[in-house]
């Protein structure tokens, strides 16, 4: 267990019996949370971790096999619910980490109450009538701006998918969060997010999952939001006013109130009325 916990650097706080566990995006860390979790110290157990090649993690633990997939990271996951026995957790996953909580999620449903979903995307890239907001070029340029020069891509990237150009400094932290990250394992994380296509697996997560969706998102937009919520019969979408692909940074206040609406077990939340109506 020990070694576990020092492998992802794990962090347990709060009050609470409730679990919530939060599960950062690409390029970032567990401190990518620090703008949203005191609101959930007093009410609830929060557990925030590093995937391994991530913050604090041990990166010597780090296996390019294992995490050449999004199913690597799941297992992350899964080994620290293990090694903390939980049950009924709340897991609340920022970008690539809703598809991988997904994963987690259809593999040990009994350890999952509740899943938030904030700027999921279960494949990036545009298929057919499949809005995912990339062309092949658009994943290759990517990969190659991040191989060459990955200063240069986290600084021209960070402004733009903040979406919060009156405030510098919240670019400038993700820009520094992204520089901490190995460009090597950046790029292994790059591909394994980028090129993932986990359209197939939605209608196997039987749990009440919700869909946090920016109204504006160059990395996540509001077609596959839709697509999720068609797709999961127990997925439910709300399209929130912040923009950007971080609204736990740039806008935490509308983020808190939408996670905790939907963890207060609101009436409105039990059943999605598209499962009611089938």
């Amino acid at each position: 267990m020990n070694d576990i916990l020092i492998r992802n650097n794990v962090k347990i706080k709060g009050e609470g019996s409730q679990v919530i566990l939060f599960a950062h995006g690409f390029g970032c860390a567990q401190n990518s949370w620090q703008y949203i979790t005191d609101a959930f110290l007093k009410d609830y157990k929060v557990i925030l971790f590093d995937y391994v090649g991530s913050g604090d993690s041990d990166i010597s633990q780090y296996d390019y096999h294992k995490y050449s997939t999004l199913d690597g990271y799941a297992c992350d996951v899964l080994d620290i619910i293990e090694a903390l026995d939980l049950q009924n957790i709340i897991f609340v996953g920022h970008s690539v980490s809703s598809m991988i909580g997904m994963i987690a999620a259809i593999q040990k449903p009994e350890a999952f109450k509740k899943l938030i979903f904030i700027g999921p995307s279960p494949r990036y890239l545009n298929d057919k009538d499949y809005i995912g907001g990339f062309e092949a070029e658009d994943l290759e340029s990517i990969f190659t701006h991040i191989a060459e020069d990955y200063e240069g891509w986290a600084k021209e990237i960070s402004p733009l998918v903040m979406s919060a150009p009156d405030r510098p400094e919240l670019a400038a932290f993700l820009q520094k969060s992204f520089e901490e990250t190995n460009p090597n394992i950046a790029l292994a994380f790059a591909m394994a997010t980028f090129k993932s296509d986990y359209r197939s697996e939605l209608k196997n997560l039987d749990i009440s999952n919700l869909t946090l969706q920016c109204s504006s998102d160059i990395m996540a937009p509001v077609s596959v939001g839709n697509y999720i919520f068609e797709n999961n019969p127990r997925n439910f979408l709300v399209v929130m006013q912040a923009t950007g692909h971080y609204p736990h940074i740039s806008e935490p206040e509308e983020t808190i109130k939408e996670i905790k609406d939907f963890i207060s077990d609101y009436k409105s939340y039990d059943i999605p009325s598209k499962l009611l109506n089938d």
